[in-house]
């Protein structure tokens, strides 16, 4: 098993094997819908890879998880290039950690900067195109630069405007998220089981795999919905010089913007929005794993940019990941092409956020001495 006091030849075996792993899960959750672990270790075998490659700056490689994102669109949907890449968010997993982010952007910028607080959405990130102010294209993230072709399927969602009315660029991108309704969640997977269909693992499956149905009338029968996010690109100007003006224009052209963002001017305003909703969320009729916190003022964004796969303006400050208690059934060991042996568990399966997890890796010694 690997970690720091191992000898320094076996660090290239450990992160061949971890993004062996990400690449693996990645291409279960992005492109089958069917995840094997939970996000929580999901984010632990990301966060280790970051941190040996961190460590090791020489082994970092271009297709690395790290510098890229989510899985190649699937083949039975057209390819769409996104002219602005969708990037992935940074992690923050406490207030700490939040308040390290915000002090790395402080110092890049030179002075104290408002941000804006939203719901982070568990569902499927869209790209939707409008020209002369008609819906005319839309995709999924894809690998951040490459996405599928869902035009006919985004166009079934009744809360995303066919055309929209005012004053809009001719050519603009919104982005967004996909959401299947928890409260329809359950009703939905009767129905299939009745019909001898396979059932959805959790609503955040149900979104993906109902969006990218090759058939669109199969879409069109589900309850899906979707909140924007955000301004892709515009092609000219919008009356907007932060990102919160920019959720209220997207709003006024009848997009659906959640009326749950807030506008905050300190660390501690974005903790307390955490820790509301932390308390709150399971009152939402969507899956949310956590917080977006966004630099509101958009020349701030500009002048912040971003590195790797992820914009150093937003980050992701995530809720704790669900526990389960199970049954440890069996550990095994995977032989990578290099020789090194990796451990992992098998489990009794146990549903958690919704995924059925039958193994999990097992990559960090100290945490799990610590458990016992």
């Amino acid at each position: 098993m690997f970690d720091s006091t191992d000898s320094a030849s076996e660090v290239p075996a450990r992160i061949e094997y971890l993004r062996a792993e990400i690449g693996r899960h990645s291409a279960l959750y992005y492109q089958r819908d069917a995840p094997e672990i939970s996000d929580a270790e999901w984010d632990a075998l990301m966060r280790e890879l970051r941190d040996l490659e961190a460590e090791h700056p020489e082994l970092v490689t271009p297709d690395s998880p790290t510098q890229t994102l989510g899985s190649a669109p699937s083949a039975g949907f057209a390819e769409v290039a996104h002219p602005v890449p969708m990037l992935s968010l940074g992690n923050a997993f406490n207030a700490e950690e939040l308040a390290a982010w915000h002090q790395r952007a402080s110092r890049l910028i030179g002075d104290e900067f408002e941000m804006v607080c939203e719901l982070k959405y568990d569902g499927l990130a869209i790209a939707a195109t409008y020209e002369d102010g008609r819906l005319t294209r839309g995709a999924t993230r894809g690998n951040g630069r490459i996405g599928e072709d869902v035009t006919a399927n985004l166009r079934t969602i009744d809360n995303l405007p066919k055309r929209v009315s005012g004053a809009f660029p001719p050519l603009f991108e919104v982005r967004g998220e996909v959401l299947f309704p928890i409260s329809e969640f359950e009703n939905f997977n009767r129905r299939r089981e009745r019909e001898g269909l396979a059932v959805y693992a959790n609503p955040r499956n149900s979104a993906a795999g109902s969006l990218r149905q090759i058939d669109a009338s199969v879409t069109a029968e589900r309850p899906l919905d979707i909140y924007m996010y955000g301004l892709g690109y515009p092609e000219g100007e919008i009356p907007a010089e932060t990102h919160y003006e920019t959720l209220r224009y997207l709003a006024d052209l009848g997009f659906n913007v959640n009326p749950n963002n807030q506008l905050v001017c300190s660390v501690d305003e974005a903790v307390h929005y955490y820790q509301l909703w932390l308390e709150t969320k399971d009152a939402l009729d969507y899956a949310c794993d956590g917080v977006v916190v966004k630099v509101n003022r958009l020349d701030y964004q500009r002048h912040l940019g971003h590195v790797g796969r992820e914009p150093r303006w937003a980050i992701a400050y995530k809720f704790p990941a669900e526990q389960k208690e199970t049954l440890l059934a069996d550990i095994r060991f995977n032989v990578g092409r290099t020789g090194s042996i990796n451990p992992y568990a098998v489990l009794e399966p146990v549903v958690i956020n919704g995924a059925t997890v039958r193994q999990a890796t097992l990559h960090n010694e100290d945490y799990i001495l610590s458990k016992d």
